[in-house]
């Protein structure tokens, strides 16, 4: 049995989660959200109190248990949903994330997910590293200013106290990070579709993204 797979891709707060959980559920697909999985990483490496800076600390990943239900992440049977969220967490993944066995570890646990489940993936290098033969490559972005003004509103609803400007300017240094990285940097796929979502309506490109697969699917365009 051959499975299918979309790859979303962009920077933070492009509306990447939200738009994929939606067209997972519409297609009845196994939602992956692997910038969860890198959180989850973070937070385990903080618990542990390892070296964040040593590519080296982070061995405790062979016998870490990732999965997933109903579009939430699992950690050796805990959901991390709320504990991902962290101001520590959030300040220190892009660290995390740039260690190359960690990037290889997680990139292989996804590889192997999406290889026995229809799957809805988003992330920062899904269509460009994870997924390259994904059947719809997605690139979504969005100006600064209305990304930072989703995360504040994110935040703001967990209890989170910080400044519209504080983040703005937290993701302006972390889109410089994960797109100059030397190691599967963020970046649009060739073959990808760009959707700026910074006045579209959630729903409105959910449906444009799902009549676009389906019709890819259909077609046998893959």
């Amino acid at each position: 049995m051959s499975y299918h797979a979309l790859a979303i891709d962009g920077p933070a707060g492009a509306g990447k989660s939200t738009i994929a959980k939606l067209l997972a559920k519409k297609l009845n697909y196994t939602y992956i959200d692997t910038g969860a999985m890198y959180r989850a990483t973070t937070y385990k490496a903080l618990s542990l109190e390892v070296d964040l800076s040593s590519p080296k600390s982070f061995d405790f990943l062979e016998d870490t248990e990732f999965i997933f239900k109903n579009g939430e992440l699992y950690m050796d049977s805990v959901n991390m949903t709320h504990l991902n969220r962290t101001k520590e967490v959030s300040e220190n993944v892009s660290l995390v994330a740039s260690h190359i066995p960690v990037r290889n570890k997680l990139v292989t646990l996804q590889q192997e997910i999406a290889k026995d489940n229809n799957v809805v993936m988003d992330g920062r290098d899904i269509g460009t590293v994870v997924l390259k033969d994904a059947d719809l490559k997605v690139f979504l972005t969005a100006t600064v200013k209305v990304r930072a003004k989703r995360r504040y509103e994110e935040l703001k609803a967990l209890g989170r106290d910080i400044s519209l400007e504080d983040i703005e300017e937290k993701l302006k240094k972390r889109d410089l990070y994960d797109s100059s990285r030397e190691y599967n940097p963020l970046k649009k796929a060739e073959d990808a579709i760009e959707i700026d979502t910074s006045d579209k309506d959630i729903y409105q490109v959910v449906d444009l993204l799902y009549k676009k697969y389906t019709n890819i699917i259909n077609k046998g365009e893959f």
